[in-house]
């Protein structure tokens, strides 16, 4: 079989072969679209100039370097976060985006803004998860005036400055998970709820909107107040041993926040019949919640779906830095899923 040609190669892509040419050479610049169609073609009819077209696509297409700043490097969620960033970054057809990503495990406000500030000077926008904070918020205006936009992430900010908010509607989600302990239990009862901080915005909201269910269609259900468990494991299971040890009539637990290895190791230690009649709602889904509803302990997790929101996150990114300073700020809220002990 013969080898293909150039002009086999202009037929195919639908271009002309001084188009071909200008690419193979990279002499002048060709749109990156076009670039993108020529080495479809080349790959479909396995042309031999390949690596010259990929070259000249690199070339063409615009430069980013986005910033990812991220919590708790010790948590599989957040690397997990941190890997689809980066897949989602290196999946851009039409663009070089070059990811880099952060991890804060010091949360106080100070480090994070600092942390903040210095990978916006690195980068073209940054994303961040972090508690709403005025700090945090006054850093991201400087980062705004120095043109570099910030995209809050999975969590909301306060600060008018921010480019946007990519990842679920948190109200639809409290809402959710008091339905589902609305709808599986019954009797009067106990509902404990825990959440990393109150600052995390999309844990507040969760919180309010998980009440404001409860109080409309299952007012014989009592709901504690909420305890933050600081993202910690360590006392997400003292806290739950201790609510084990002084109550018998618990019913649910809504967990918001980091720690649910904690609550699962608390659960684990008391009888099957216990923990049998307590339904547990929880957040992202990683090993310890996979190996949790493979147990039958917790009821579901609700999800942030990976893939699409980071190929959102991404997106908003790249808008912010090509709107500039006067872009309006954009809010999208992904869908989130339901995984269950029978889907996960």
């Amino acid at each position: 079989m013969n080898r293909p040609t150039i002009a086999d190669l202009a037929k195919e892509a639908e271009v002309s072969v001084s188009t071909v040419n200008r690419i193979l050479s990279g002499a002048t610049r060709v749109k990156p679209m076009t670039v993108q169609r020529v080495q479809a073609a080349a790959e479909k009819i396995g042309f031999y100039g390949l690596g010259a077209i990929e070259d000249q696509l690199r070339k063409s297409a615009p430069h980013y370097k986005l910033g990812f700043l991220l919590q708790q490097s010790s948590r599989e969620l957040y690397q997990l976060f941190g890997r689809k960033a980066v897949e989602a970054c290196r999946s851009r057809p039409l663009e070089v985006v070059d990811p880099l990503v952060d991890f804060v495990d010091l949360l106080t406000p100070e480090n994070i803004s600092q942390r903040l500030r210095a990978l916006g000077q690195a980068c073209d926008a940054v994303a961040i998860i972090a508690a709403d904070h005025p700090q945090i918020g006054h850093t991201i205006r400087e980062l705004r005036e120095m043109g570099k936009p910030v995209v809050t992430y999975i969590t909301d900010q306060s600060a008018p400055e921010r480019a946007g908010y990519v990842g679920t509607d948190n109200w639809k989600l409290g809402r959710t998970a008091a339905w589902f302990i609305s709808q599986m239990t019954h009797g009067p009862g106990r509902v404990a709820v825990f959440l990393g901080n109150h600052r995390y915005q999309c844990q507040d909201v969760a919180d309010a909107s998980f009440r404001s269910y409860l109080r409309e269609h299952a007012p014989h259900l009592t709901v504690e107040d909420s305890r933050p468990t600081h993202e910690e494991t360590t006392e997400a299971y003292r806290m739950i041993k201790q609510l084990l040890q002084t109550t018998d009539d618990l019913n649910g637990i809504l967990m918001v926040g980091g720690g649910i290895s904690g609550v699962l190791r608390a659960l684990r230690e008391v009888p099957p019949e216990r923990r049998a009649n307590i339904k547990l709602i929880c957040r992202d889904i990683g090993p310890e919640t996979r190996k949790g509803l493979s147990e039958g302990l917790i009821t579901a997790a609700l999800c942030h779906p990976l893939e699409a929101t980071s190929a959102a996150l991404v997106q908003t990114m790249i808008d912010a830095v090509e709107g500039g300073a006067t872009m309006t700020p954009v809010q999208k809220a992904i869908p989130f899923e339901i995984v269950t002990p029978e889907n996960v």
